[in-house]
């Protein structure tokens, strides 16, 4: 990768590039076919990252582009974005792995990336906050959130926001900032009892909030 060859960042061009011939997990046996799914460009301040695409985003190259998506945008517009268009300017998306990690065994949903394969993914993610920066991370489920908030459980975080070091932010962020979300797929039962949708209410309140700092200079 030009990050470990070079010592610094690559232009983020240059790591799409890169990220898109990607065949790690094809050549370790875990897929048969390699497409990584991601979208964004230089300049975007938030970074949203998921578990992985299902077969719909692989269809359409683009993160979040399937029922799980149609969730999503409508948490979004509540967080005060102005519809789907407008989070896709702003927002840049990618996964703890990529590429669809394909079906469970017995068919009745998609596989949860193995440790193995998430490691395999990392550097990609890596370079990406080397190279982008974001002054705001959401993560969106429980594999994203224990990238970045390891050891937590989100019924403990949601609803809150964090330093990249773990505490919990109190009032205006003084640098870069972590937002965890559930995750919207309707495999999910997470959202299944009135205490969690009141705490993904209070997530999307403190998202409106963080996002506004986002566009500020400061």
């Amino acid at each position: 990768m030009i990050l470990r060859r070079l010592g610094t960042p690559p232009s983020l061009p240059e790591l799409q590039r890169e990220h898109r011939a990607c065949h790690r997990c094809v050549d370790a046996g875990f897929i048969t076919r390699a497409h990584p799914v991601f979208s964004g460009h230089a300049g975007q301040r938030i970074l949203l990252v998921g578990q992985a695409p299902g077969p719909v985003e692989t269809d359409q190259t683009r993160p979040f582009a399937g029922r799980a998506g149609r969730v999503l945008m409508r948490w979004m517009i509540r967080a005060g974005f102005d519809d789907e268009s407008d989070v896709r300017q702003r927002v840049y998306m990618t996964a703890m792995t990529t590429c669809f990690p394909g079906r469970k065994h017995d068919g009745s949903g998609d596989r949860r990336p193995s440790a193995r394969e998430v490691t395999l993914c990392a550097p990609w993610l890596d370079s990406l906050l080397a190279t982008l920066r974001p002054r705001l991370i959401i993560t969106v489920g429980s594999l994203a959130l224990s990238r970045f908030l390891p050891g937590r459980r989100l019924d403990d975080v949601v609803g809150g926001a964090f330093t990249h070091r773990g505490a919990a932010l109190r009032g205006r962020p003084r640098e870069q900032a972590i937002l965890p979300l559930p995750h919207p797929s309707g495999q999910s039962r997470w959202l299944n009892e009135a205490t969690r949708l009141a705490l993904l209410d209070r997530a999307l309140q403190t998202l409106r909030r963080l996002r506004e700092w986002t566009e500020t200079d400061a």
